[in-house]
């Protein structure tokens, strides 16, 4: 016996093309909550990269004028720091969880389609 889903697929294309849109209509709806969060992930880390870099090449310039003057100066310790307060507030930042609730509407929707599809599996 032929599962219905495969009578429907070829009787009423239209039908399922509807439903695959809607699926991508509510994933997009969903992704673009996501998608601020994702960016602003993706802006910290790269703030780690380049405040990392700044950092260690601030680091090592003040370490050869410190072994050049034979002196301490206080901006031998300010000017890389502060790169290195961004490195620090960029990786809380972007270490922070996603949010559980990603994407709970579209499971949802599969789960009750795919339940769907077993009772009628299981009629036929």
């Amino acid at each position: 016996m032929v599962h219905p889903i495969f009578t429907v697929l070829v009787s009423r294309p239209e039908l399922v093309m509807d439903h695959i849109a809607g699926y991508a209509a509510l994933a997009q709806e969903e992704a673009s909550g996501l998608g601020v969060q994702v960016k602003r992930r993706a802006a910290a880390w790269g703030a780690v990269a380049i405040g990392g870099l700044v950092f260690l090449i601030l680091a090592g310039v003040a370490a050869m004028l410190g072994a050049l003057l034979h002196e301490f100066h206080w901006a031998l310790v300010v000017v890389p720091a502060i790169p290195l307060v961004i490195v620090v507030v960029g990786w809380m930042i972007a270490r922070q969880p996603m949010p559980a609730s990603a994407f709970t509407e579209l499971r949802a929707q599969l789960d009750a389609d795919a339940q769907t599809l077993r009772t009628i599996g299981a009629k036929s």
